[in-house]
């Protein structure tokens, strides 16, 4: 599904998914929330001769369009329509108004569909038997209601500002008889009826005004940031545990483990409080128990949580799923960016069973076979994740000769973030002020130390001149190009001294293409610049490489990252960066868009912010 001609709204756990000209009618579009479709159709007829003649969304929870019925050279009806989203509800305001000089019939229809499908359903995956749902007046309410095989009821209610003059197979009739130069006002309000209770929310002001103080760009640059604000605001979720960033719109409106936690790091000096909202709700599910089904363990951090039909009868294994190596070091590694930035020790103190619970994961769960290098093992394809870092496709792990990887595979990211996380540990066991804060400390330290020189020593490729993107089952280095090493400047496991090598290899013409780092070197056997993991450019891997950057000292570097991702989001029609673009080399063209990249992303808005912080 093409989503770039598509009208997307979101608020809280509320999305909206429809045509170019705001109509719900077929496909994938609808109203979901908690990943059950509420709506399969929501569709204004005006009449004939109607037509839209402009749709806006001033904010990402709010649509406007304006018709108008056109006679010869001029309106002679016009309606201007207002759709906003809210928590569990939709709002849709009519004006019209007779610009003629003559009484005007005006006939109003809405047809409305509910069909409560999972999510994944709406988008191709496995069905459930279901019985057809029929639109029922209710009082001055009118009705969708749905039973799910689980028990669980759920429902959408329509309540016009008038009673409508007929309904009929879910359609809903208005008749309005306007005299001349008259205005006239037609609301619908729909509620859903769903799982979860309301939490109290950021209002768009104070979410704009709670941003530091950002230097003024130029023109096309400051509305690519004001964008990235809108749309990171947009992105939030209120849980009970606090603001929480979803993974993208639409189909990523859920709690992820990585994507926060990257996102609610490069927010940090901006927005302090979603980084404790992401800590206390990953903590909160974070593993208790070994699940081979869902991947989960004691200490691990979540991949990602659903709470659709599908999930919650089992047929699919994200209630929550777990197949992720990397989000359990991230956790730590955010929780102590968290403590630098506001000397929050009661944070440490109050969360440390589950900081605990993480670092023993790492060291005796993720290390297999003790050789100090955390590693997975994939799940077979249809079950689960069969790649575990965030390279998630099935063919992002291969050799030179481009045979994929098998085993137990130790990302080099991944040691990054372990790095990260052991030296965190330090700083937190000094914070709780015991008696063996001391012992503690070094000790957590010392196996930092040993991590870095055992992954220089394993990682390292010479003839390169980068680190491998993995060591497979057998301990044999993927030796390719790849951008991963830019997250490890952004750790700083890398030396100082072989820095400056990293850095020209990053830049070189097989991995820097001019909009960002590619995912895998133009040289390797499984290039493919239009492919998902093997030599695309995601904008939010290179602004980590950025980051990396700046730690070492390369101003300059980073800055040609920071001007090449404001340009990238530049040359995209509405300003967003995308979740990725193809690894063709930068012209004087925009970079070729990557068919069903996601946009907005949580990480890619994030980055935007955070490059300005460098």
């Amino acid at each position: 599904m093409d989503l770039s001609k598509d009208v997307v709204l979101k608020e809280n756990y509320t999305f909206f998914v429809a045509d170019a000209a705001g109509q719900v009618q077929s496909g994938e579009h609808g109203l979901y929330n908690r990943d059950t479709r509420f709506l399969s159709r929501y569709a204004w007829d005006f009449g004939k001769g109607v037509e839209a003649l402009l749709v806006h969304t001033p904010r990402p929870d709010m649509l406007e369009t304006h018709y108008a019925r056109i006679e010869g050279p001029s309106q002679v009806v016009g309606v201007r329509r207002r759709l906003t989203l809210t928590a569990n509800s939709l709002t849709d305001r009519l004006e019209l108004e007779n610009s003629s000089l003559e009484p005007r019939s005006v006939t109003l229809q809405l047809t409305v569909a509910g069909d409560f499908v999972d999510m994944f359903e709406a988008r191709g995956w496995q069905k459930l038997a279901r019985q057809p749902v029929t639109l029922q007046r209710e009082g001055d309410l009118y009705a969708l209601r749905y039973r799910a095989q689980d028990g669980l009821e759920v429902a959408s209610t329509f309540q016009p500002s008038q009673p409508p003059d007929e309904m009929q197979d879910g359609t809903l009739l208005f008749k309005l008889e306007l005299a001349p130069k008259e205005k006239a006002e037609l609301s619908v309000t729909v509620r859903l009826e769903t799982l979860g209770e309301d939490q109290p929310e950021i209002p768009y002001d104070a979410w704009m005004t709670g941003f530091e103080p950002l230097p003024e760009l130029s023109g096309r640059h400051q509305h690519v940031l004001n964008q990235a604000q809108q749309d990171l605001r947009a992105l939030l979720l209120f849980t009970e545990h606090g603001p929480y960033p979803a993974a993208g719109i639409p189909w990523y409106v859920a709690t992820f483990g990585r994507d926060a936690l990257l996102a609610a790091s490069m927010l940090l000096p901006h927005h302090p409080e979603v980084a404790e909202g992401v800590l206390r709700y990953l903590a909160a599910h974070q593993g208790q128990k070994h699940d081979p089904v869902t991947a989960e363990a004691p200490g691990k951090i979540m991949h990602e949580l659903r709470y659709g039909e599908l999930t919650r009868l089992g047929r699919v294994p994200f209630g929550p799923y777990y197949g992720t190596v990397d989000a359990t070091p991230l956790f730590v590694t955010l929780f102590h960016q968290h403590y630098r930035l506001t000397g929050n020790s009661g944070l440490v103190k109050a969360l440390r069973p589950h900081w605990e619970a993480a670092l023993t994961w790492m060291t005796e769960t993720a290390d297999r076979d003790g050789d100090g290098f955390l590693e997975f093992v994939g799940e077979p394809v249809g079950q689960g994740l069969s790649i575990q870092t965030w390279k998630d496709s099935f063919d992002s792990m291969s050799h030179r000769d481009g045979r994929l990887a098998e085993g137990a595979i130790a990302g080099s990211e991944v040691q990054g973030y372990a790095y990260a996380a052991y030296l965190a540990a330090a700083d937190f066991y000094e914070a709780l002020q015991e008696a063996d804060a001391g012992t503690e400390a070094a000790a957590w330290r010392n196996r930092a130390e040993a991590l870095k020189g055992a992954f220089h020593e394993r990682f390292w490729l010479p003839e390169l001149q980068t680190y491998a993107l993995a060591l497979d089952g057998d301990k044999r280095p993927l030796k390719v190009h790849n951008s991963n090493a830019g997250h490890l400047l952004w750790t700083g496991i890398v030396p100082d001294g072989v820095a400056p090598k990293l850095v020209q290899t990053l830049f070189s013409e097989t991995n820097w293409s001019g909009w960002g780092v590619r995912t895998l070197g133009a040289s390797e056997a499984r290039y493919n610049p239009v492919s998902y993991h093997n030599g695309s450019v995601w904008p939010h891997d290179t602004a980590l490489m950025a980051g990396g950057l700046a730690r070492y000292g390369f101003r300059d570097e980073a800055a040609r990252i920071r001007e090449a991702l404001f340009d990238l989001a530049s040359s995209q029609g509405d300003g967003r960066l995308p979740e990725l673009v193809a690894g063709y080399g930068r012209s004087a063209a925009p970079p070729v868009p990557y068919p069903v990249a996601c946009r907005p992303q949580a990480w890619d808005a994030a980055a935007l912010l955070y490059l300005l912080t460098l």
